[in-house]
């Protein structure tokens, strides 16, 4: 996916946090440390594993795609790919309110580690707190 289709389909799954425009991921996708998984043009989830650890970045799936099991796969397959990269750590945010986001975490393994007051920015001018949730890691398979 193009940075351009990236910023599209994130614009169709966020409103608050915001969504990320086309120049944030081109500078994501010039990274070495980032990868990206994609489910067609679907869904993607954007991560980054540096130091053991690895950060879920953002993870979108297009309104009319879900509850078909997409989100699910792309959490297995960077907690895989994490894995792969050195990671015995992963971590992300989400906001406080968003139980469906929070519901699939938990399910993979997540838990809270943290609590972010007023870090999400509404399209309003609210605030919402960020829940940080973490895991560890199994050690990489052999290859």
């Amino acid at each position: 996916m193009t940075p351009e289709a990236l910023a599209a389909l994130h614009a169709r799954c966020f409103r608050s946090p915001p969504p990320w425009n086309a120049a944030d991921f081109a500078g994501f996708l010039a990274d070495p440390l980032a990868f990206l998984l994609v489910e067609g043009d679907a869904g993607f989830l954007l991560g980054r594993a540096v130091a053991g650890e690895a950060e879920l970045l953002t993870l979108a799936v297009a309104p009319e795609a879900r509850r078909r099991g997409l989100a699910r796969m792309l959490v297995a397959r960077f907690l895989y790919q994490a894995q792969l990269r050195g990671a015995d750590r992963a971590f992300l945010e989400v906001a406080a309110d968003n139980a469906a986001a929070i519901a699939l975490y938990e399910s993979a393994g997540f838990a809270p580690a943290g609590r972010r007051r007023g870090y999400y920015r509404g399209p309003y001018g609210q605030r919402t707190d960020a829940l940080v949730l973490a895991r560890d890691l199994a050690p990489a398979p052999l290859r």
